[in-house]
């Protein structure tokens, strides 16, 4: 076969596939042992197209909604969606004011301001909205731009307190991306009178809470539970009640009814800030008590400070509550202790004698009676009358310091009282703890060893209500937001001795008034009992200032049935003995107490 037959015979078989058993894409038979591979139909690849852009679909609906879709949920919430908390109503303060129709008016309450925030995420005329708020918040446009002209911020503070007229008037200018919200502050109507047993709302860093007195001490129950608004808002930031939106409304914060006396507080601080003036005295303390209940009618410092303008204050140390949180030696004040301790062991009599040498060394110190002299035989009762040292060193001497120290510690010294005010200190008794006579004999009259003025009043409370120390306690209620109101029941800590030591160390207490050196504070027609104290205070060099000391005065009546206990304390008064500072203003609140609670006289 000649080359051109061979070519002859291909043609027919490139151009007649089909007659040869030859299908586009697939054979239907085999030549000359060779195979040919499969070719890709069209129809198939379209099919096969559709499949991977399907899956390209899924795999990036799963992403955006799964795996990112809190980001996209956020964007979409941040464009449409308002969440808004909800502030409960802080619980207000009250004090009791028999001169009212409901009994009670309040000392710490709440004034509505607003605060004015832009979303400039909404804000299409940055300057312009400058422009029209800068007037009305008497701020200058450039501040409130720098604010403003933030493309995809959602929220930005302008101002706070800011007053309902001045928001109406923003808000008949309808800017779109402003939006208010109410904001609580809080109002003081005693202002200085009552600041260290209210303490003060305000800013701790970033964050504004109670600070000090209750505010601190009750900021949980007083704050409340926030509630909020989640849903969709209009151009103009407003809330749209279609939807599936929520609210969880917010629970009001409890009201505290306090155990103060309003009119009685106004008295005594007023006649404290006086005095204090007066006297030149670097501070002074005033506390009220119940003594059958523990209850606290009134008690201020002074120098006090405004709760209202708490930032204005020249230093931090006028916030402390001094009744609480101020450590000193009490001086003679704590003579009563002493004198309790013997009476109820029987280690001493009202009438038990001594012979009185004037001065003692005590473990190389010489101590003296307060004015140097030597007395010569005394009772007991004599003792508390010219408040001999010699004469207390010498009762525990028959006593023994291991049952002193029991003493002191039953009623109630070296630890807090528990009363509910933030910052309570609780003295240094660690001294008469040692059980040496080298630190027992001088804490006998009062010295070496520290005591809040609380700590006094309490004890104090419990030689005038038989025996018994009480839990001093200042909240007379708390009313829930549901209105359920929870009373404070009077609580006896331990009995600290028996009713009839507590009625014969009275009766020597009451001489201390009627032929001591507290004449001034009594009040004719009435049994009061009572005892001064003026200590030493101890200078940087460690040695007590001669120039330098504490008066304290404390006290309670009619001591046929005692309706207040009452303690003052002076700090550096420009006085020589407590005879002459706190005793007489001693008298006189005792005069307004008795006169207040329209008590019966009962002497002739």
């Amino acid at each position: 076969m000649s080359i051109t037959s061979m070519r002859r015979q291909r043609w027919p078989f490139r151009n007649n596939a089909r007659n040869h058993g030859i299908t586009r894409g697939r054979w239907s038979g085999k030549s000359a042992g060779a195979s040919l591979k499969p070719k890709v139909d069209r129809v198939d690849l379209l099919r096969l197209s559709f499949l991977i852009f399907g899956a390209i679909i899924v795999v990036r609906l799963f992403v955006v909604q799964i795996i990112q879709g809190s980001n996209y949920k956020a964007l979409a919430f941040n464009s449409h969606g308002l969440f808004q908390e909800l502030v409960p109503e802080r619980g207000e303060i009250l004090v009791h004011d028999k001169f009212t129709t409901s009994g009670t008016v309040p000392i710490a309450t709440n004034e509505v301001l607003s605060e004015v925030h832009a979303e400039p995420i909404h804000i299409t005329d940055p300057t312009a909205t400058a422009e029209a708020l800068a007037p009305l918040l008497n701020m200058p446009k450039e501040d409130l731009l720098k604010k403003i002209d933030k493309p995809g911020d959602p929220d930005e503070i302008l101002k706070r307190r800011v007053p309902a007229e001045v928001v109406n008037a923003i808000e008949e200018l309808n800017l779109v991306g402003i939006i208010f919200r109410d904001e609580q502050w809080r109002y003081y109507p005693e202002g200085e009178y009552a600041a260290h047993i209210t303490g003060y709302y305000g800013y701790s860093d970033t964050e504004r809470k109670g600070q000090y007195g209750l505010e601190g001490y009750f900021e949980d129950q007083l704050k409340g539970t926030p509630g909020y608004i989640e849903g969709e808002k209009d151009a103009f930031g407003r809330f749209l009640t279609i939807g599936d939106g929520l609210i969880e409304k917010a629970q009001d914060g409890v009201d505290l009814v306090l155990t103060i006396d309003k009119n009685v507080q106004f008295y005594a601080c007023d006649k404290l800030k006086t005095e204090v003036e007066r006297l030149g005295a670097k501070e002074g303390t005033v506390i009220i008590m119940e003594p059958n209940t523990g209850a606290i009618i009134a008690m201020c410092n002074y120098p006090s400070y405004d709760p209202n303008n708490y930032s204005e204050v020249d230093s931090i140390e006028v916030f402390a509550n001094s009744a609480v949180s101020d450590e000193y030696e009490p001086g003679s004040v704590f003579k009563p202790v002493t004198m309790a301790a013997g009476l109820d062991t029987g280690a001493i009599t009202p009438n038990t004698t001594y012979t009185d040498p004037g001065s003692r060394n005590v473990c190389g110190f010489t101590v003296t009676n307060f004015d140097g002299k030597s007395y010569g035989t005394k009772t007991m009762t004599e003792v508390l009358e010219n408040s001999l040292n010699t004469g207390t060193m010498f009762a525990l001497e028959q006593m023994g310091s291991s049952v002193f120290n029991d003493y002191v510690h039953r009623f109630g010294f070296g630890k807090p009282t528990n009363i509910e005010l933030s910052n309570e200190y609780s003295g240094d008794i660690t001294p008469i703890e040692t059980l040496s006579d080298c630190y027992a004999l001088p804490a006998s009259y009062g010295h070496g060893f520290t005591v809040t003025p609380l700590q006094l009043a309490t004890a104090y409370a419990a030689i005038a209500n038989g025996g018994e120390l009480m839990q001093p306690y200042i909240v007379d209620s708390f009313i829930h937001a549901s209105g359920v109101e929870t009373k404070t029941e009077p609580k006896v800590v331990q009995t600290v001795m028996s009713k009839n030591t507590s009625s014969t160390l009275t009766a020597m207490m009451v001489n201390v008034i009627d032929n001591g050196h507290a004449k001034k504070a009594a009040v004719p027609g009435y049994f009061l009992a009572g005892k001064t104290g003026t200590a030493l205070i101890v200078g940087a060099n460690g040695r007590y200032d001669e120039s330098r000391h504490n008066d304290t005065f404390a006290g309670f009546g009619p001591v046929s049935d005692p309706k207040f206990v009452m303690l003052i304390k002076m700090k550096e008064p420009q006085t020589q003995y407590a005879e002459g500072s706190v005793v007489p203003m001693w008298g006189e609140l005792a005069q307004y107490l008795l006169n207040y609670y329209q008590i019966p006289p009962d002497r002739e």
